[in-house]
């Protein structure tokens, strides 16, 4: 079919009509669709593409945000939604992937059930200059780390793959962190995915190598990891990712929300075994977003 030379010419067709098959589509293929044509230009850029990229339940977002959020189209709002809003008080976040629209959602650390996160002796509550949250949560001293969140299934994008992402920073002066493997659990329903993560795997690995020089320490390394191959354990840990923002993220795990109805979500990290003392964990909180 060639463009402009007649009755086959899809340019056209009623601008209603392409707006429609455009909203039918993603919102990079409208914006790329903007290329072929005047009409096409103008349906790509309109509340009727746009409304249908953004969540059905979008109005009820925005009004629990902490600062309202202004726009002059729908075009522009989803473009504003890419980059995360607070709502609820401060306490999560919300933000569309931009590629498909999908829902992402970030949990702070107040959202979180820490074990000890109340007690001042164990963990320090405090604000910094790049966390998306009033504060995070420091850890001071434990010997036992439990973290917990949740998240209604309902409020994701159905029919999506999720993961959920640790989002933390380890400070200069941290100590016993990568010494044990942590594990973290992710639940939906029946589906539960498990990892043997590792937040600080390059202490870890010094560590490592510092107890190959004595015996006893490499006993010791072995009866913390419950078997006698420790280095084979530490191998198989997953490590963190350096994030844009400055932060370091760990994937927990991940999950497909089919129709939203299977209740919550269930998320934790925690070292139990090691029966050791860390600090220098800082946490900013749990994202939850679609898995690519």
């Amino acid at each position: 079919m060639e463009m402009g030379t007649g009755r086959g010419d899809i340019c056209t067709l009623p601008e209603g009509c392409v707006s429609h098959v455009i909203s039918l589509t993603s919102p990079v293929d409208s914006c790329r669709s903007a290329a072929v044509c005047t009409t096409f230009r103008s349906a790509a850029v309109s509340d009727t593409v746009w409304e249908r990229f953004l969540p059905p339940d979008y109005r009820s977002i925005l009004s629990r945000a902490v600062h309202p959020l202004e726009y002059s189209s729908r075009k522009e709002l989803f473009v504003r939604l890419c980059e995360p809003i607070l709502i609820d008080d401060g306490n999560m976040s919300f933000s569309l992937e931009k590629s498909n629209g999908a829902k992402c959602y970030m949990l702070s650390a107040r959202q979180l059930c820490i074990v000890w996160g109340d007690t001042p002796e164990y963990w320090r509550w405090h604000p910094l200059p790049d966390s998306r949250f009033s504060e995070v949560a420091e850890l001071v001293d434990v010997c036992w780390l439990e973290i917990r969140g949740k998240i209604e299934s309902s409020i994701l994008t159905p029919k999506t793959t999720y993961a959920a992402y640790f989002i933390f920073k380890v400070a200069q002066n941290s100590r016993g962190l990568g010494f044990v493997n942590q594990e973290t659990t992710v639940k939906l329903g029946a589906q539960v995915c498990t990892h043997t993560v590792n937040v600080q795997p390059i202490v870890a690995e010094r560590q490592r190598k510092r107890h190959r020089r004595h015996f006893l320490n490499l006993i010791w390394d072995a009866m913390l990891e419950g078997h006698a191959d420790a280095d084979e354990n530490k191998r198989a840990a997953r490590a963190p990712q350096a994030r844009a923002d400055g932060w370091m993220e760990m994937e927990m795990g991940e999950f497909y929300n089919d129709e939203g109805e299977d209740g919550e979500v269930e998320m934790s990290l925690m070292e139990l075994k090691g029966g050791h003392w860390k600090s220098g964990l800082i946490i900013q909180g749990i994202e939850m977003r679609p898995k690519k």
